[in-house]
């Protein structure tokens, strides 16, 4: 089910990331070393492939940003609980893991993928999406807008009005363009999942229609992200400051997302979960 470069023994070896070059953004996962874990989770000593429960038995999900990191896992997971149809965005970089991970769910599963190569900080694009979709299927039951883009810099000055833009394009913009137009698709019982706290206020306008908006804010976890965007003097102590003391992985997150995502989280709508390695938030 998982490639050979995605083999760990166990889940210390991702404790000390080795120092790696600086990707072009966005980041991909077969520039990583150690590559991500997709499906497996911690148990113990060792490593279990997630074992689904038909959660998810022919639901319908549009995932962003799924062709790698969290989003990758979060479909793995998906078509795991027997999603029947899972649509991918991504960007031209990442064309070899968007492919990837397609054979990778259709390998594991009987769910279908299908890519979709779009830049959804465009509302234009955005809606075309959509429209894949809806062509496809007919119906939206999970949204997850994961797609995400960051930029380390010391002082503000040094970040460029052209990267600004971007990051809010892709994580803000984006999230709202394809919420407005997937809603219209979304019947009672649907879901929205975002992975940032912009959730409160879309959930009370939604759950009069039936439809629960939750969000996931995960702490340091070892994606394509973190790869483009911290130098590799940081890289050794990347996750270190949590409690557990080190970098999570993707499988650890993704069963956050399946948990809203599925009825087991019936009476739960504008809450964030935080899958972080120990700190407390609110405490």
């Amino acid at each position: 089910m998982c490639s050979k470069e995605e083999t760990p023994k166990n889940i210390g070896e991702f404790t000390n990331v080795p120092k790696q070059n600086l990707q072009t953004q966005p980041g991909v996962t077969h520039e990583m070393t150690p590559r991500p874990l997709v499906h497996h989770l911690p148990t113990g000593d060792h490593l279990e492939e997630y074992r689904g429960a038909d959660k998810l038995k022919n639901k319908i999900a549009l995932i962003t940003g799924g062709d790698s990191g969290i989003g990758r896992s979060v479909a793995a997971l998906f078509s795991l609980e027997g999603a029947s149809g899972i649509a991918i965005t991504y960007l031209p970089r990442e064309e070899k893991d968007a492919r990837e991970t397609k054979e990778r769910i259709e390998k594991q599963s009987k769910t279908e993928v299908i890519l979709i190569c779009k830049d959804i900080g465009s509302e234009e694009n955005a809606k075309d999406v959509v429209k894949q979709v809806i062509n496809k299927w007919g119906r939206i039951d999970i949204l997850v807008n994961n797609a995400s883009e960051q930029h380390l810099t010391e002082r503000i000055e040094d970040l460029s009005s052209e990267q600004f833009e971007r990051t809010f394009r892709t994580n803000i913009f984006a999230m709202f363009y394809l919420a407005k137009h997937s809603v219209p698709y979304m019947k009672e019982g649907s879901v929205i999942i975002n992975t940032t706290s912009v959730t409160a206020s879309l959930s009370e306008q939604l759950l009069k229609r039936g439809i629960r908006v939750n969000a996931v804010a995960p702490g340091p976890i070892w994606t394509p992200l973190i790869a483009s965007s911290y130098p590799p003097e940081k890289m050794e102590s990347f996750g270190k400051q949590v409690p557990m003391k080190r970098a999570g992985q993707p499988s650890e997150v993704a069963p956050s997302y399946v948990f809203l995502a599925s009825n087991d989280s019936s009476y739960m709508s504008g809450q964030v979960l935080h899958p972080n390695g120990g700190s407390v938030i609110n405490g």
